[in-house]
């Protein structure tokens, strides 16, 4: 039996929305054979820490569970990508680990889905989570 291969989960994590998406998608995750990096659960990366000013400590261990990771799911929705995922997503690019962005906003800019350089470092785009699972299939 292969080792379970671990997806780094970037995305915005500031709204009772996002948090809650970003929950759902790591069980779509973990229910098809994946093992998950959250941030916001794994690096301690929620309101208490923040409140202790503890950003080197989440720093610390979002950059260990990029290291960690086989392959990363950037969420990109929104008008602009979330600054923080796009740091994760071209640290894992500089690093050579697989890139899978999700966008389920239909919103687009008039050159390209989303900002070129994160564009062009993510090697698929899912606009959905059914088209995602068809995508990462290939990294099990």
């Amino acid at each position: 039996m292969s080792k379970k291969k671990t997806v780094y989960l970037a995305g915005p994590l500031f709204t009772h929305a996002e948090l809650e998406y970003n929950r759902k998608l790591k069980d779509v995750l973990l229910n098809n054979g994946f093992s998950v990096f959250l941030p916001q659960e794994d690096a301690e990366d929620a309101a208490q820490e923040h409140e202790k000013q503890n950003q080197e400590l989440i720093f610390i261990k979002c950059v260990e569970g990029l290291d960690a990771s086989d392959l990363v799911v950037a969420v990109l929705d929104g008008s602009d990508v979330d600054s923080g995922t796009a740091w994760e997503a071209g640290y894992a690019y500089a690093k050579g680990k697989p890139v899978i962005g999700l966008r389920t906003d239909f919103r687009e800019l008039s050159d390209g889905i989303v900002n070129l350089m994160v564009e062009m470092a993510i090697v698929a785009l899912a606009r959905n989570e059914k088209e995602l699972l068809r995508i990462i299939e290939k990294y099990q």
